[in-house]
């Protein structure tokens, strides 16, 4: 399996205040992976055939990104088929106890400078977070260790660097830790607040991540107008054009020529037809004569549309939950896209590229996906350069 990376060549004067972005994933038992480390940069893409791990990187990714939105450890795996056994490596052998689990962390740098998570899970004979370990300038922030198997708690410890050198409490075994230091540290000791800056990095980081897989066959049915926040299948895209095509103009505008790249005959706007219940669809604007509904394009047009708005309007349209005590300016939009060229014909898988491309130049969004490879994406070797029209000098 190849990744390829997309790093804007920006000059370091005109780079803006960093947001803190999750750099490095690594998968030291997950899957089909073992000790596997994938550096991840504005925009990541992993290639390679079936069976290769591609959807198991970002099966990864999106259960860190889940677990630092509070969710448990068995929610976190939901989206993974199997649940948290499936995440155990095929060949791992069980210890003494009978107890087989899987490790999975990354690397967020931001204004805190590099920090680093790691986990450890045990998934048989019972779910639980057993390690955790958090760390950043040569310190070990927080760790977590299970120290009695017959309580449903971890024992943990942060730094503090005051009277007391290190803290320690329980935490529950389901859920991670570093997403709850902010509960349990003040923040009175120098030690306290650099523990607390490492936690809200990795947590803003985590947190600001939008998993989609647009899903064309719930995308062509009307829907009810104020549904208005756009859910990872996008089967709620006519709502939200509803919705979007009103709030910026410049912005709309964007979003129709890209849709006319990568669909068949000219289209001259996107809209919205109300209709009876408060429902409603979107309608592709033609030249001549009726537009056509959404319901009449197929699953590659319905999957470029969706991804299009998806990377061009931002989190203020999304179904996510980023962090709200920091400001936007502050956190960067990071897009999971596993089978991002799915239906998609290779014009259709240039054009969304290009279009990715320009939104990560500009650093308020990134993106992490996985493709088939072949006609329309990215060969050669990870990191090698490859240029795409209107990727605007961004490496491959």
């Amino acid at each position: 399996m190849d990744v390829s990376r997309a790093r804007p060549p920006l000059p370091a004067a005109a780079l803006p205040p960093p947001r803190p972005a999750v750099t490095e994933l690594r998968l030291s038992a997950f899957r089909t992976h073992r000790n596997a480390v994938f550096p991840l940069g504005p925009l990541t893409l992993f290639r390679g055939p079936s069976g290769s791990g591609k959807s198991s990187a970002l099966q990864a990714y999106e259960a860190l990104a889940r677990l630092a939105g509070g969710d448990t450890l068995e929610e976190a795996l939901a989206s993974v088929a199997g649940g948290a056994p499936a995440c155990v490596p095929h060949r791992a052998r069980p210890d003494a106890q009978g107890r087989r689990g899987f490790r999975i962390g990354c690397t967020v740098e931001g204004p805190a400078g590099p920090v680093l998570l790691d986990i450890a899970v045990q998934a048989e004979p019972e779910l639980r977070m057993v390690g955790e370990r958090l760390t950043g300038g040569g310190r070990t922030l927080l760790s977590t260790a299970l120290r009695d198997p017959g309580l449903r708690r971890v024992e943990a410890a942060w730094h503090t660097a005051g009277a007391v050198p290190v803290t320690r409490a329980p935490l529950p075994d389901d859920r991670l830790g570093t997403a709850l230091l902010p509960l349990r540290v003040s923040g009175k000791t120098a030690g306290q607040r650099l523990v607390l800056d490492a936690a809200e990095q990795v947590v803003v980081a985590l947190r600001s991540v939008f998993a989609c897989d647009p899903r064309p066959e719930l995308m062509r049915a009307p829907v009810p107008v104020r549904d208005g926040l756009l859910r990872g299948r996008c089967d709620n895209v006519a709502a939200v054009l509803a919705r979007t095509r009103h709030e910026c103009a410049t912005r709309h505008a964007a979003l129709v020529a890209a849709v006319a790249a990568g669909c068949r005959g000219p289209v001259e706007e996107l809209s919205a037809q109300h209709l009876e219940g408060g429902l409603v669809r979107a309608v592709l604007g033609r030249a001549r004569g009726a537009g056509t509904p959404l319901e009449r394009l197929g699953d590659g047009e319905l999957r470029y549309l969706a991804l299009c708005l998806v990377l061009m309007t931002g989190p203020g349209v999304l179904d996510m939950d980023p962090v709200a005590e920091v400001l936007p300016a502050r956190q960067a939009l990071t897009v999971l896209a596993d089978g991002l060229d799915r239906c998609l014909d290779p014009g259709q898988t240039r054009e969304l590229l290009a279009v990715a491309g320009r939104m990560c130049e500009r650093g308020h969004v990134r993106l992490v996906g996985s493709v088939r490879g072949g006609a329309g994406s990215p060969r050669g070797r990870a990191g090698a350069g490859f240029r795409w029209p209107g990727s605007r000098g961004c490496r491959w």
